[in-house]
């Protein structure tokens, strides 16, 4: 079966017959979140990554987002830079097996690993741009996980956190900018940028040399 044409122009018989076809050669279903450019600190992200040429600039051509998800941010990343190569890690196996099919499926930017990003097989300063969005605030040491951030990071890290209590259970911390900049600068980095949205608190940290 080949059809030229973008999902929003596949009738609903060509979509289900695409989907039986997929099924009938063994594929697997992967369940995504529904990219959403229109939250808040995933624009404000976005924006930073324009501002700096993700993507379009040679010293910016290659991003590390910790704990990608589902992909609340990252689709929308992808979208919006589509010559930014982008290695995704996350601590479970069935969500970088789904990142995976996505890059066998033809997004050749797109790489996923199984790591935890507190001890990741990482070089340093091998990713331009570290992204982290409500990542930290699951993380049991969230010290350690900066560190490490800091040791990847060759340019710039991004991170965004909730600034409010919440009942999440899954959330460990709430993290304040002065706990942040706290564990920077235990880090080596001091040169940090505070923003914000709406229930969430954004940093932009610049790595010197």
């Amino acid at each position: 079966m080949l059809l030229e044409k973008s999902l929003e122009e596949l009738s609903e018989e060509e979509y289900n017959d695409i989907i039986s076809a997929g099924k009938a050669a063994g594929l697997r279903l992967h369940r995504f979140k529904k990219p959403n450019e229109d939250l808040p600190r995933v624009r404000r992200i976005l924006g930073f990554l324009k501002s700096i040429g993700a993507g379009s600039q040679p010293d910016v051509t290659r991003l590390l987002d910790v704990g990608s998800g589902r992909g609340v941010f990252l689709w929308p990343c992808m979208n919006a830079f589509p010559d930014l190569n982008v290695l995704s890690i996350d601590i479970l196996p069935y969500r970088v097996d789904m990142l995976n099919t996505v890059k066998a499926g033809g997004i050749a930017n797109l790489s996923a690993i199984e790591a935890d990003i507190r001890t990741p097989p990482i070089a340093d300063k091998s990713f331009d741009v570290v992204t982290m969005l409500e990542v930290l605030e699951h993380i049991p040491n969230p010290s350690a996980t900066v560190v490490q951030a800091v040791r990847i990071a060759k340019h710039y890290i991004a991170v965004s956190v909730p600034s409010l209590p919440d009942n999440n259970p899954e959330h460990r911390h709430l993290l304040t900018k002065d706990i942040l900049t706290d564990m920077f600068k235990r880090a080596g980095c001091t040169r940090l940028h505070f923003d914000g949205v709406p229930g969430h608190l954004i940093l932009i940290a610049v790595i010197t040399h």
